[in-house]
């Protein structure tokens, strides 16, 4: 294994961060909301979830935000339920950049909506960490 990886490894799964709640509502509730909210756009409930806070400098923020992201990711051990079966449940996924994420547990990209359900964590990290694991 090369050092980078190592060193990749150490700074994603290092520490388990800073501890966040999402939603504790029912599957079934979150469902409703999902479409509720989200009409147009595909869901996907997930447990065991890290938000990931891209390390930028100021002028990347600036960057990212003119093109009116946030620089979070998000990365989720346990798909729960997707709305289009692109994912099983059990499986993993890492998420594009985020778009909005509204009251602790709406995590929007361009294409998803993604549910977070139970407690996570939300870390710092490289961008080159944060997809050379994904």
């Amino acid at each position: 294994m090369s050092p980078d990886i190592i060193q990749d490894a150490e700074e994603l799964f290092g520490s388990t961060g800073s501890p966040l709640s999402g939603s504790l509502d029912s599957q079934e509730g979150l469902v409703r909301e999902a479409r509720a909210r989200f009409p147009q756009k595909p869901f996907c409930l997930v447990e065991q979830w890290t938000i990931l806070r891209a390390d930028l400098t100021p002028e990347e923020i600036a960057k990212v935000h003119a093109a009116n992201h946030l620089p979070l990711f998000l990365f989720a051990h346990k798909v729960v339920e997707d709305s289009q079966q692109r994912f099983q449940p059990g499986d993993w996924v890492r998420s594009s950049m985020c778009v909005t994420f509204d009251e602790g547990f709406m995590f929007e990209t361009k294409n998803t909506v993604y549910v977070l359900m139970g407690q996570g964590h939300e870390q710092t990290a490289s961008l080159k960490t944060i997809f050379s694991f994904f």
